[in-house]
């Protein structure tokens, strides 16, 4: 059929967030595209999952749902969703970069021969001539940091069927339909698609540990870099993050020097977030931290060097050192929210 199709992850009949993200880049691309958008949902006790894909513009929904299926196994999913494809001919597939997508996506892919490109930043639809003049219309331009963050790498899949990527979370935007829709709900017969093979690996027991620092969710994130000096220095960061009342992240820079934990690094190998203002302290903005929060509603760097790049994605820039102008931006907004 071509269509679009995005594999939804769920956790206790809970879609992921990185789902409905896609599902949401999913149903644009689609429309460019003028075909279907197809969600397919692999698990048990999903029954009424349908009516919230539909609500993110799933035009049809695949529900393959058996208590075998839950939680996740590397077998019968990929048995599942090869099978389906095979069938269905999907023009693009697209998964979640989490530890699931990351275990699941690339079997797909060498099942079906097909290629995969992972931690997308960017998905668009475009055109390509090659170096023999052969042109591609409307192909899947697959759009990632490359070579440690120093370039914008743009991968296409001319030749082979479907076009296959993962994006990490919060690097698409998650947008309901502004109106209700219903789609058309085909229920798989699981029985199909995998045998006794399927399931030889069992589960003896599983451990769901919480994150202990989760600035993923935060409207406010304070960040800083390897410009901040030392970890004692992140102390104004915390300060300034308490009275804001946001979280404290870091580049990979500021993380490998030692000034902070890795669960609050932001950028292609750490966290995507979209908070309402993002405060950069002492980050050059080097494109593997800048694909992690560029789509910040407000930016404001703070930075000593005025030709840093991070300067040309912020709205608002200072000039100075951070450690003179945060200790006078807390008793600012102190002093004016009394």
């Amino acid at each position: 059929m071509n269509n679009i199709f995005v594999y939804c992850e769920t956790e206790k009949g809970k879609i992921a967030d990185v789902s409905l993200e896609l599902l949401t880049k999913g149903r644009e691309l689609a429309k460019r595209l003028n075909c279907k958008l197809e969600a397919l949902v692999i698990g048990n006790q999903l029954s009424g999952i349908e009516r919230e894909l539909y609500s993110y513009g799933a035009d049809i929904v695949h529900l393959a749902e058996d208590e075998r299926l839950a939680p996740y196994r590397t077998l019968p999913h990929t048995s599942i969703v090869v099978g389906l494809f095979r069938e269905e001919k999907p023009q693009i597939a697209l998964f979640g970069a989490s530890s699931l997508g990351r275990d699941l996506a690339p079997r797909v892919s060498s099942a079906l021969k097909s290629g995969l490109t992972a931690d997308c930043t960017s998905l668009e639809i475009g055109d390509h001539r090659d170096t023999k003049g052969n042109e591609y219309k409307d192909l899947l331009l697959q759009i990632r940091p490359a070579f440690g963050g120093n370039i914008i790498a743009t991968i296409i899949n001319p030749d082979h069927r479907p076009q296959m990527a993962t994006v990490r979370e919060g690097v698409m935007r998650k947008e309901m339909l502004a109106e209700a829709k219903t789609g058309e709900l085909k229920i798989l017969d699981v029985d199909r698609y995998v045998g006794d093979e399927d399931f030889a690996v069992s589960i003896i027991e599983r451990h769901l540990e919480e994150r202990k620092i989760d600035i993923k969710g935060a409207p406010i994130i304070v960040s800083g870099g390897y410009g901040v000096g030392s970890r004692e220095n992140f102390d104004l960061l915390f300060e300034l993050a308490s009275v804001l009342g946001g979280e404290v992240g870091a580049s990979r820079a500021a993380v490998d020097a030692g000034y902070a934990d890795h669960a609050r690094q932001v950028g292609q190998t750490g966290v995507t977030v979209r908070p309402k203002l993002y405060i950069a302290c002492g980050i050059s903005g080097q494109v593997q931290h800048t694909a992690g929060m560029q789509e910040s509603a407000m930016i404001i760097s703070i930075n000593s060097d005025p030709n840093a790049p991070i300067n040309q994605i912020a709205d608002y820039s200072i000039v100075g050192d951070l450690s003179t102008v945060i200790p006078k931006i807390i008793k600012s907004y102190k002093a004016n929210s009394k």
